[in-house]
């Protein structure tokens, strides 16, 4: 259904989303090159970070350029082809997303925790590991919640109340409660909140502890402040992610969340660590020299 159905505004929303688009797609490929040409950070942490940033130039780059195309045509027609594709690459980046910011968390947990033996636990063989295990696993959700769409027999001139491929709308048009569809939110539910919130919770409990210990308040706060801007990270994700899904429960119409957490969550991430990262500033200092 698009964003608005005014015709005045087609052109003001395709400026916007599209300078949007650019500064997001500009953000993150900055943090990917600043980390892959300084070695100081090439380290577990800032691996994460870019890899991150990839997931969400993918993430944004799955509905954006359809919008900006269907603001310019003044069509929101999508294809059934399509529209599964779109969801499922949906998911697959958002649930990369979801289960990277809880390996960074750990990655923090093990610094601040366990410093002598951070080399040894968080080696480069476990974050390929991790990684190539958060690829399998958003793999598998995406089949398994296009096998429930697909499911729906008959599939054409739906409207969905949003300017993508919601999976959670698709899921609700086609889902009457059965033990499948219900196994398949169960599953969804757990993947993209409750396994990795808890696990983040976890890890910053165990940091905030061991840096209660530290007895100088200098040691406390050189020690969060290496959590600062992944914390910013989680809480505008999460915050913006449940805005989105919370909020289109109550008002049944998700459009606005949805621009708040697919445009500016991915957005601010380059704008956070650039500001609140050091290492990383300095870095970005560097490269932009460079360039210039």
């Amino acid at each position: 259904m698009g964003l608005s159905e005014d015709p005045d505004l087609q052109h003001i929303l395709f400026g916007l989303f599209l300078s949007m688009y650019l500064v997001t797609l500009l953000g993150n490929l900055l943090i990917i090159l600043a980390v892959s040409s300084d070695s100081h950070l090439h380290t577990p942490m800032y691996f994460f970070l870019s890899t991150l940033s990839l997931a969400d130039i993918g993430f944004i780059s799955t509905m954006v350029p359809k919008m900006i195309v269907n603001l310019l045509n003044h069509s929101t027609v999508i294809s059934y082809g399509d529209c599964l594709t779109q969801m499922s690459v949906f998911i697959i980046f958002g649930c990369m997303d979801d289960l990277l910011l809880t390996m960074m968390a750990y990655d923090r947990f093990v610094a601040i925790c366990h410093p002598l033996h951070y080399s040894v636990i968080v080696n480069p063989r476990l974050c390929g590991f991790i990684l190539l295990l958060t690829l399998l696993i958003r793999l598998l959700d995406s089949q398994l919640q296009n096998l429930s769409v697909l499911n729906f027999s008959y599939f054409r001139d739906i409207e969905i109340s949003n300017f993508f491929s919601d999976p959670f709308q698709l899921l609700n048009l086609t889902c009457s409660e059965t033990f499948s569809s219900t196994i398949v939110k169960c599953f969804v539910f757990a993947i993209f909140g409750f396994i990795p919130i808890s696990g983040i919770f976890f890890y910053y409990y165990k940091i905030i502890s061991s840096i209660l210990r530290i007895p100088s308040s200098s040691g406390n706060c050189k020690a969060f402040s290496t959590c600062e801007s992944h914390l910013a990270v989680v809480c505008v994700f999460y915050g913006t992610g449940l805005e989105m899904y919370l909020g289109s429960a109550v008002s049944h119409s998700p459009r606005t969340g949805a621009v708040v957490s697919v445009m500016y969550t991915p957005m601010l991430k380059p704008f956070i660590y650039s500001l609140w990262n050091k290492d990383l500033k300095n870095s970005l200092r560097k490269l932009c020299s460079r360039l210039c």
